[in-house]
């Protein structure tokens, strides 16, 4: 299993673990595989705080973050984050503010006390992760940068190379892969639209080999909906270096995840899914409820373009953390099509092990196989 990515960073497993929470990226990486920290949602504080608290417990292994740059978005070129977020406020319509307390109100979901708190969080744009990549900079065990839509702009690419780090970004269709390329990106992950989180259309086994014929000599790591040693076992086989996982460490022993949408996750099945521009303006693959089927229906407003959109879900999402037994029926829960597997509860290592150990015993069968056609 040790791939030429592997062999690059120094990691045993070709497993990346996507997530949020900071003991799942510590778990992993001890594991032998390669955490990665979700930065959104992280001021450069917090992040600060975060990867110091990673980099205690991990030794001297290495492990990544992820932002979000999108090519596009509204306010694009301005760097000023108190700016930006003032701009972008203010073009938000009071209609769709309206909409969106009328479907938490609808389900009887208390709201805030606080009701004249700011919660228009500023995401998904250069001048929040801008900052981001410069804190993870000052932490020599982050080896890897990912951007999670786009190809990154050329001088935060030239930035974190000429630190010596790698950085690539995620593709979910050949023409994104084409791009990347031309930008001289160190990898590129590929993820088929069964993925959770921000995810195209096309599905996986279509997607990964021809985005490793794309990519080259760069190293491809597979993504969408993987959660199984016989996947990771399939991405390899079609040419990749690595899988890339996010949806199963959301039930994993050390996530963070709260015991409700916990139990929504874990009740889930493969069909519970959709993919809806209602959370961030662009396509996310996630739980199906009666936040994403509102944005849907008849006579409902088109959900806002980036990072508009997600702006406009922050004060529903501060009414969900506050309440959040009541909150489940429109919480924003980001996950792939395998949530239908996911139905038990494992530590990260486990986790990880399974993955591999599952790898190996489909790698016997099919050796297996050939032994059998040659005897």
């Amino acid at each position: 299993m040790k791939t030429g990515l592997c062999k690059a960073l120094g990691i045993e497993y070709p497993i990346f673990a996507f997530t949020h929470c900071r003991d799942v990226v510590a778990a992993v990486t001890n594991a032998g595989a390669f955490g990665v920290l979700g930065a959104v949602g992280f001021d450069p504080d917090q992040l600060e705080v975060e990867l110091n608290w990673i980099d205690e417990r991990v030794g001297e292994k290495p492990y990544g973050i992820d932002v979000i740059i999108p090519n596009k978005y509204e306010g694009l070129g301005e760097r000023d984050p108190l700016k930006l977020k003032a701009m972008l406020s203010a073009a938000i319509p009071r209609s769709h503010r309206e909409f969106a307390d009328e479907i938490l109100d609808g389900l009887g979901i208390p709201d805030l006390p606080d009701s004249d708190e700011d919660h228009d969080g500023l995401y998904m744009t250069e001048a929040t992760s801008a900052p981001q990549i410069d804190v993870a900079l000052r932490h020599p065990k982050v080896r890897l940068i990912a951007n999670a839509l786009g190809t990154p702009p050329p001088e935060v690419v030239r930035q974190i190379q000429d630190s010596g780090r790698m950085v690539g970004a995620l593709c979910g269709s050949p023409r994104h892969a084409v791009k990347h390329v031309e930008a001289g990106l160190d990898f590129i992950i590929a993820q088929g639209g069964e993925g959770g989180g921000h995810t195209g259309e096309i599905g996986s086994v279509v997607l990964w080999p021809e985005v490793v014929d794309i990519a080259g000599d760069i190293p491809v790591i597979a993504a969408g909906g993987i959660g199984s040693g016989r996947q990771m076992h399939a991405a390899l086989a079609l040419g990749a270096q690595g899988v890339w996982c996010g949806s199963i460490w959301l039930t994993v022993a050390e996530a963070a995840t709260v015991p409700a949408e916990l139990q929504s996750l874990l009740d889930a099945g493969t069909n519970d899914t959709v993919r809806s521009r209602s959370f961030t303006g662009k396509h996310v693959r996630m739980l199906r409820n009666e936040w994403t089927d509102a944005w849907e229906r008849e006579g409902a407003p088109s959900p806002l373009s980036s990072p508009l959109q997600m702006m406009l879900a922050g004060r529903s999402l501060a009414r969900v953390d506050r309440y959040p037994d009541q909150g489940q029926a429109v919480a924003l829960t980001p996950v792939g099509q395998i949530v239908g597997r996911m139905k038990q509860r494992f530590r990260a290592r486990q986790q990880v092990m399974a993955l591999v150990d599952e790898y190996l015993e489909t790698n016997e069968r099919l050796n297996e196989l050939l032994s059998e056609e040659n005897s």
